[in-house]
């Protein structure tokens, strides 16, 4: 009996691991680096998470701030580099300019974008490896944000 149920926890034990190996996206075939896997993937949900949060305080922010047109930023790591979506209600003249030498102060290269910047402002970007240290999305965003403030301050005082 001893046996059996042994054998029983072995299966039931070996079928957690294969669901947990499927929600983690894991490649792993032992049962140590499915777990060392899954622990990676609960890291990257918190940084998530933590992200989110950051994104819903700025947002809530920009909300309070009613002079400024409400602008969205998400920075994603992307192996080593980044992907970047800025989305702003109202464009201004040197927008993407001002982006993208924000993206170059931070040694960002572009590898590949799509902008508009007709009535709103958009702007999808893929970012390749960083030169600098210590550049993470959160410094990403904190740039793209900064160069959006700076250039409709910018045309508010021109407009004055």
């Amino acid at each position: 009996m001893s046996r059996e149920r042994k054998k029983a926890a072995a299966a039931g034990l070996h079928e957690k691991l294969q669901i947990l190996r499927s929600i983690t996206h894991s490649r792993a075939l032992s049962d140590t680096s499915i777990i060392l896997d899954a622990s990676e993937y609960i890291k990257e949900l918190k940084q998530k998470v933590v992200r989110l949060k950051q994104e819903i305080a700025c947002e809530e922010a920009g909300a309070l701030n009613h002079n400024s047109s409400p602008t969205t930023v998400t920075v994603e790591t992307l192996g080593h580099g980044f992907v970047v979506s800025v989305f702003s209600d109202k464009s201004c003249p040197g927008l993407l300019v001002s982006i993208l030498e924000a993206f170059d102060e931070l040694g960002l290269s572009v590898l590949e974008a799509t902008a508009s910047c007709a009535d709103t402002f958009r702007l999808e970007a893929v970012g390749g490896e960083n030169q600098v240290e210590n550049v993470d999305e959160h410094v990403v965003k904190q740039a793209v944000l900064r160069a959006v403030r700076n250039c409709s301050e910018g045309g508010r005082q021109q407009d004055e």
